[in-house]
């Protein structure tokens, strides 16, 4: 499948002879994005077959009408990143995500807190869904009712333009989810279908009676086995009273679209082109595995997705080349590189894309005292490729499941099925001598696998130490924080920091009271900003003080370490040291080698392995982030302090 379709020339000549006629100069300039990207959409469509070309020449109609309702700022932006279209893979860039409603109330809320987020550096936004759900139950957002309707309480599509224009002005990227694998079952294409409209029937995946789901389920996993178990749901209205059964991977209520169907990839062009109209600069592409159904196969990860994407992003490269595409794909390692591109889509996919490993293996690192799963694992994956970026992150809006391969850790000795129960344990706090509080999302009991929610600082341990109200507790708890942090923002790409973990916000029971999310713990991690605390942010005397200080200076840090492009690879190196993990970065301004102690005791380092990978000798070493020369001790050894980060490299150089 990933044999390169042959795309003609006379055939993108085809849709150029298409474009309209705007301005000359308009004209012009969507022909020559149309010659560069026409031939990646050109492929991405093939796999509509016969149906391929007339597709083709409606996604040129629609971008030649985006094109023509795009705002002249935006139109300035476009070209500005077409000049540097490493723009989102500089160091410079750091990444905020928040709830709308709990971090400001509404949209025009978030453009008063502007301020505070440039404060601490940040130049992405990602605002959690905020496109016009069903009501009742809607998955934090994810079954989504209109995708050109702001939620009313938060604002209005106008709302968010003025956002977007606020943000560009202090040179944020502004980030919006878009859920492609499914709509609610209340969108007008879903009620429509109910109806027997066409061609809304189509866009979705039904079946007369069980035999073709059976089929499928011998297969498929569960995605939330507890309160929705199940592919496919009963619609008992559909095709004029009689019922059928109507593809549902994630809740009965969320129906997943039919991708073989090339009406619903014009469909949602057309939305992405829309709202990039608004101002959106980067789209989260929400579970983007899931998008091809294959009997036999687990519906993840097909190969036509990564068609789907590339013909997605050429298109929205033509009409408005400063947005980019992030690739929310919670999948197994070896298949993670694909959205980002390998072979014949090799960055043509998404520009970025989540490393939920290393998020998985810093907290089972951190739980085992023990570096060697995570360089292992780390180092498994191909590289990506240098036009993209890896988002690296602590933890997310969603629940942190134990991707730990049993390869791995049977490499090491270990049983993968025995570890990811004791990281369940631990971080649940039922472990002897853990340190977290945490909650298990999931439990699946033959499988003993589960997963686990929390906030970044009860994980880490704050929460029981200030409950204990012990200072050397705190001092450890918040040492972590920092670390976690370090790691994520020295690995490269754009760091993402969770709204509220910069001032150590704990689990938020709240969510108990309200019905609708009280059956599901996630919510105890997505609490609601206070900003009494988020005031006591400078002074340093406060538990808030230092930690914000801690993220705001690993933000000014890596701005000024070129060595910290996206570009570059983190390479995870042994450096004989159980406890410590050594991710090493080569640049030509200079080799980077980070260390991190990830145990609550002293760890020693030689110092010839330091003096071999950073390339220096007796001149020594300087760790950016303390800005100080380490020295070594009378055993030759660096001794890194219990959960200490360093960013150590040649002295003078800027790493």
């Amino acid at each position: 499948m990933d044999t390169d379709p042959v795309v003609r020339e006379d055939a993108v000549d085809l849709l150029v002879a298409r474009l309209g006629d705007g301005g000359p100069d308009d004209a012009q300039l969507l022909a020559r994005r149309l010659r560069r990207w026409g031939p990646d959409l050109l492929a991405g469509l093939a796999i509509y077959g016969d149906r391929a070309g007339h597709t083709a020449e409606r996604v040129v109609d629609l971008i030649t009408a985006a094109f023509a309702g795009r705002r002249p700022a935006l139109r300035e932006l476009d070209e500005t990143r077409l000049l540097r279209p490493d723009w989102f893979a500089g160091p410079d860039q750091v990444g905020y995500v928040c709830y709308v409603d709990r971090f400001a109330g509404t949209l025009r809320g978030v453009a008063d807190r502007i301020g505070y987020l440039r404060e601490l550096g940040v130049s992405y936004l990602h605002l959690m869904p905020l496109l016009e759900p069903r009501s009742g139950p809607d998955d934090g957002g994810y079954a989504v009712r209109d995708f050109r309707r702001v939620r009313p309480d938060l604002g209005t599509m106008a709302d968010l333009a003025g956002l977007a224009d606020a943000l560009h002005e202090q040179g944020v990227a502004l980030t919006l989810d878009l859920v492609l694998n499914h709509v609610a079952a209340e969108h007008d294409w879903a009620t429509a279908a109910v109806r027997g409209e066409q061609p809304y029937r189509d866009y979705f995946l039904h079946f007369p009676d069980r035999t073709g789901p059976d089929a499928y389920e011998a297969a498929l996993p569960q995605v939330f086995p507890d309160f929705a178990p199940g592919n496919f749901s009963w619609v008992p209205g559909w095709d004029g009273g009689r019922g059928g059964w109507v593809w549902t991977t994630f809740n009965t209520f969320q129906w997943d679209l039919n991708w073989a169907n090339p009406d619903v990839f014009c469909e949602l062009l057309d939305v992405i082109l829309t709202l990039a109209n608004v101002g959106v600069d980067c789209f989260r592409l929400d579970a983007i595995a899931f998008l091809w159904k294959r009997l036999g196969t687990s519906c993840q990860n097909q190969p036509e997705v990564h068609d789907i994407v590339m013909a997605l992003r050429a298109a929205t490269r033509i009409a408005a080349p400063a947005v980019i595409f992030k690739a929310e794909a919670i999948v197994a390692p070896e298949a993670l590189p694909a959205y980002l591109g390998t072979g014949r889509h090799a960055g043509k996919v998404c520009d970025v894309a989540y490393h939920n490993s290393l998020m998985v293996q810093l907290w089972s690192a951190l739980a085992s005292g023990e570096a060697g799963l995570a360089r292992r694992a780390l180092a498994g994956p191909p590289p990506k490729p240098v036009t993209c970026a890896w988002a690296t992150y602590v933890r997310c809006h969603d629940d942190i499941g134990w991707a730990v391969s049993d390869a791995d850790a049977g490499a090491l000795g270990l049983s993968g099925v025995e570890h990811r129960a004791f990281l369940s344990q631990f971080y649940s706090g039922e472990f002897d001598g853990s340190f977290a509080k945490g909650q298990v999302f999931q439990a699946n009991p033959q499988t003993r696998d589960s997963r686990i929610s929390g906030t970044l600082a009860s994980l880490a341990g704050l929460e029981a130490a200030l409950a204990a109200g012990d200072g050397q507790l705190v001092d450890l708890a918040a040492a972590r924080i920092f670390l976690l942090h370090a790691v994520i923002f020295g690995y490269g790409g754009i760091p993402l920091i969770y709204m509220g973990d910069e001032i150590g916000l704990l689990n938020d029971q709240s969510y108990l009271s309200d019905p609708d999310l009280a059956d599901d713990n996630r919510w105890l991690h997505r609490p609601w900003m206070s900003w009494q605390r988020a005031g006591l942010r400078h002074d340093p005397g406060t538990l808030e003080g230092r930690l914000f200080a801690g993220v705001r200076h690993l933000a000014q840090v890596r701005a000024a370490l070129p060595g910290l492009h996206a570009a570059v690879e983190s390479v995870p190196v042994d450096v004989e040291a159980a406890g410590v993990l050594g991710l090493h970065r080569r640049h030509p301004a200079g080799a980077l080698l980070q260390l991190y102690n990830l145990t609550p005791t002293w760890q020693r380092v030689p110092g010839w392995k330091v003096e071999q990978l950073i390339g220096t000798g007796p001149a020594g070493v300087w760790d950016h982030l303390s800005g100080v020369a380490p020295t070594t001790g009378s055993d030759g050894g660096y001794h890194l302090p219990p959960y200490a980060a360093w960013w150590v490299g040649r002295p003078g150089t800027p790493g």
